[in-house]
């Protein structure tokens, strides 16, 4: 009897069937039940049957490198390939029965037993980058992931999907764009609530991250739920896109235009078939040659201009390779706070300029608070989301020949050509 095993368990007159789990005591046996939720079982005086051995047969080996914690799962020569990469958070959590906090603590082999509607859409190689929930996750987490994406898809990926946390799933996303060349599609996925809960997004939230890695569209993508019910998955470009709830199942959004894509779950549900939508133009698979410039300059930060802000307190970057302002507007910040600025650039301090506002761009030219910024050798973003900027930063000072050229140009889909209001 192991983790994954379907069992049933008789006890004190009660009887309960489902899919056993990991159990954080010998104590106790922890059953996921077909309702969704999860009971705990006293082991003594309980009468177990297993009725179906895990079926996903799980080998252990390793899938690339050297790495003792990838895994590979049976092999369907007519399926293709895709490769879970795990960092952690809600998708790979579960409820320590200790504390009755959630904690990350699956990995990749464990999202495929909680998530048997995986089964039979692709072969699958398991493998963890990280353990964390994404509040954690730092510059040197993401550079081993971009390098682990790029080994998967050396190695013959026909598409990766990455389970990441939500609260920065925007930033890694970002990352993965700037930092790789990539022929086929690397999705984001993750859940707003865990798998023990039974209003859960992980199972159609992973299913449709699978659906849209076996895609044409070899972007970043970020597949998140596009609304309350479950009927249906939005396919964000990774630079694009911005979580704009704490709890909601869809609580992503694409920033100023309509998602890339759509993937109708209810269709998949219903016959298996794939039903993937896109709305607009998007690099196909195996358009680009596969690359990698994962360098990142760590010393950037990012900082919101409110009124009343001191001065002074821009004396907290003072030696910093970078720093992006959210601005007000057009991009504007108190005509106090300017000599400061002006004097951070003459520091070294790259300074690029961005808008709090969620839709629009930036635009330094308009009034005479945005010429002295230009003048003091502040850089506009266009309409990239202040995040995204940051991330962008972070890679162009480490990687490009000009910045300034670098920061005003789309590169991946960060800046849009035109803004427009869109509902």
């Amino acid at each position: 009897m192991n983790p994954g095993d379907r069992v049933r368990v008789d006890r004190a007159e009660r009887t309960y069937e489902g899919v056993l789990l990991p159990s954080s005591t010998d104590d106790h046996l922890v059953v996921k039940l077909e309702g969704g939720y999860n009971v705990g079982v006293d082991r003594e005086n309980a009468d177990v049957e297993v009725l179906a051995e895990d079926v996903y047969e799980i080998d252990g080996t390793d899938s690339v490198g050297d790495s003792d914690e990838a895994s590979e799962i049976a092999f369907d020569d007519d399926l293709p390939t895709i490769s879970l990469i795990s960092t952690g958070g809600t998708i790979a959590s579960t409820v320590d029965y200790r504390t009755g906090a959630v904690t990350a603590q699956f990995d990749a082999e464990d999202v495929l037993r909680a998530v048997p509607d995986l089964a039979g859409r692709a072969n699958y190689r398991g493998r963890v980058v990280a353990n964390i929930l994404s509040e954690n996750m730092e510059p040197p987490i993401w550079q081993d992931l971009a390098e682990a994406v790029h080994e998967e898809i050396e190695a013959g990926a026909d598409g990766v999907v990455v389970m990441h946390g939500t609260d920065t799933m925007q930033y890694s996303a970002s990352v993965l764009s700037f930092a790789l060349e990539t022929p086929v599609p690397i999705v984001f996925t993750g859940s707003q609530r865990s798998a023990d809960r039974p209003s859960s997004d992980n199972v159609m939230n992973a299913v449709c991250a699978v659906e849209a890695a076996k895609s044409d569209c070899a972007e970043v993508l970020v597949c998140m739920h596009a609304s309350e019910s479950d009927d249906v998955c939005a396919l964000h470009r990774g630079t694009r896109v911005r979580k704009n709830h704490t709890s909601r199942r869809d609580a992503f959004e694409t920033v100023g235009a309509e998602p890339l894509g759509e993937i109708d779950y209810d269709a998949l549900a219903e016959d298996g078939t794939e039903s993937i939508e896109f709305h607009r133009e998007h690099r196909e698979r195996g358009e680009a040659d596969l690359a990698i410039d994962a360098d990142l300059e760590s010393d950037v930060e990012l900082l919101k201009f409110t009124p009343g802000m001191d001065p002074a307190f821009l004396d907290v970057v003072e030696g910093s390779a970078g720093l992006v302002l959210e601005g007000t507007g057009l991009g504007h910040v108190h005509t106090d706070l300017i000599p400061r600025i002006e004097d951070l650039i003459e520091g070294g301090t790259t300074v690029v300029m961005t808008s709090q506002c969620l839709e629009g761009r930036v635009c330094d030219r308009v009034y005479d608070t945005g010429r002295d910024l230009l003048d003091a050798g502040v850089i506009e973003a266009g309409d990239t989301l202040p995040g995204t900027a940051k991330v962008k930063l972070m890679w162009a000072l480490a990687n490009a020949d000009d910045v300034e050229e670098a920061m005003g140009t789309s590169l991946v889909g960060e800046i849009q050509e035109r803004s427009v209001p869109w509902e």
